[in-house]
């Protein structure tokens, strides 16, 4: 007997399907998974697909456009820029993402590299390691309370920092272009723009999404308003930073130093010019990562496609506006 529903998977980051799987076996619904494919072969295993499941590859436009009797684009995760959303809403496909997944995750790790930096545990654990016995670092151990960590973007996982933040002493100063004073949490503060909060944190977490007005957007104009003593943290997109004038600026002392999930290319190549910086910490697009948190994100993203396949709206769908559509394929 055909399977009932066909999904479509475009690419994973875990060894197993089996929480997608006990979501949608009794649905009736088939997984196809071809990672490697190009987006040519992409195009072709998503003309009978119900349902596309995507974590980090690119979906082209054509890709959508061939998928033709598609109901919806779940993404693996909150954001949504390898996803071209416009089209998809053109075309009567809901776009659904999980926008509370790995909140404790990244927030931790946030704060883990800015306790190590503060601390500067790298270099005395190497030191140590190297046979030394020296409390000397290159660059000062300063008290972290009474500092300001800015936060740029404050969408769940900023709101999910901020005791964190505040309950090692942090002053949170936060800014995105729409947002109010009213909107913030006791004892978090509003930049007044962009240019303020570059020249006050002393801590500058990114969570802004990657769209083309962040693209780049810490350039050399933005190091050169930050403080020499501040650290940048991305744990959003890479591409939001650039990469050249990241490094102008570490260099240069501009800024002090950089705690770097994501970069613009990944796996970056050999020769990235900070590597033996001593103040900047990179992880391999970790940050969202525990066993718990992979589980929730494939259930929670096998669980929009079923709501979708059933003709019920997922609990979280990015482009409402569909749904009102006569011609939404819920």
């Amino acid at each position: 007997m055909s399977p009932q529903f066909k999904v479509y998977v475009t690419d994973i980051g875990w060894s197993s399907l089996a929480a997608e799987l006990e979501v949608l076996d009794p649905l009736g619904a088939v997984l196809e998974i071809a990672p490697d494919c190009t987006d040519n072969q992409m195009a072709e295993y998503v003309r009978d697909a119900d349902a596309i499941m995507t974590c980090w590859r690119t979906i082209p436009p054509e890709v959508v456009s061939s998928a033709e009797q598609c109901r919806v684009i779940a993404r693996y995760g909150i954001g949504l820029d390898n996803i071209p959303v416009t089209l998809a809403t053109e075309l009567g496909i809901v776009v659904a993402n999980v926008p509370d997944f790995c909140l404790d995750e990244l927030t931790d790790q946030v704060m883990a590299g800015i306790l190590a930096l503060s601390r500067q545990l790298p270099a005395l654990d190497a030191s140590v390691k190297q046979g030394e016995w020296s409390r000397d670092t290159s660059v000062p151990l300063r008290q972290l309370r009474g500092q300001t960590l800015g936060l740029l973007g404050f969408g769940n996982t900023a709101r999910h920092l901020v005791p964190k933040a505040q309950a090692f002493g942090l002053k949170v100063l936060a800014y995105t272009p729409r947002l109010t004073a009213a909107a913030l949490p006791d004892g978090a503060a509003l930049a007044k723009s962009f240019q303020d909060l570059l020249e006050r944190s002393d801590w500058l977490s990114i969570h802004a999404p990657l769209t083309p007005e962040t693209a780049g957007l810490f350039d050399d104009r933005a190091f050169a308003a930050m403080k020499d003593s501040a650290v940048l943290i991305n744990t959003s997109r890479g591409a939001i930073i650039d990469e050249p004038a990241l490094n102008r600026a570490l260099m240069s002392g501009s800024i002090a130093g950089a705690v770097l999930d994501v970069l613009t290319t990944e796996p970056p190549s050999s020769d990235i010019p900070w590597r033996d910086h001593p103040n900047v910490l990179m992880t391999p697009h970790s940050a969202f990562l525990s066993e718990e948190s992979l589980r929730t994100l494939a259930t929670r993203t096998a669980q929009n496609v079923a709501s979708v396949l059933i003709r019920q709206v997922p609990d979280s769908v990015v482009n409402p506006e569909v749904l009102d559509q006569d011609n939404c394929r819920l």
